[in-house]
């Protein structure tokens, strides 16, 4: 229950951190800042990983397997304090190289976000499209 506890600061405090790259308000996405809804991730999703700098835990991401060789990555944040350190990088490197058999790699962000997709574009990602809220992204290896 304490690294629940650490991973909701740790999304607070990351999600709170999009007010300097377009947000218009200190907020996040559904459910970024409540203990139900990370304990309901913990059962629904595929794997949850969290991301820690020795004992600290830094961060977390959420994937959901469609099938064998597709995955949705529902969200991934990082504590801004670890921010420009490649830490995101070598996360995504990560799930590359523990999830082989996976092919089409997926996610969104918001348009708002001016940080995230210049990061997932550096990372292989590409815009596979759009609507008024969201950037879709897909990554094919």
């Amino acid at each position: 229950m304490n690294d629940l506890t650490d991973l909701i600061s740790v999304s607070i405090r990351a999600f709170h951190s999009d007010i300097f790259v377009g947000a218009e308000t200190l907020k996040g996405p559904p459910g970024y800042d409540s203990l139900e809804f990370h304990i309901e991730m913990l059962n629904k999703s595929s794997h949850f990983y969290k991301i820690v700098c020795g004992q600290k835990i830094i961060g977390g991401f959420w994937l959901m397997q469609q099938k064998h060789d597709e995955a949705y990555l529902y969200r991934i944040f990082l504590d801004p304090d670890y921010h420009h350190m490649s830490i995101g990088l070598k996360s995504f490197d990560f799930l590359f190289k523990k999830y082989p058999s996976v092919k089409i790699w997926s996610l969104k962000t918001p348009k708002w976000n001016i940080r995230t997709p210049k990061f997932y574009r550096k990372i292989g990602f590409e815009i596979s499209k759009e609507d008024e809220k969201f950037l879709y992204f897909t990554m094919n290896k």
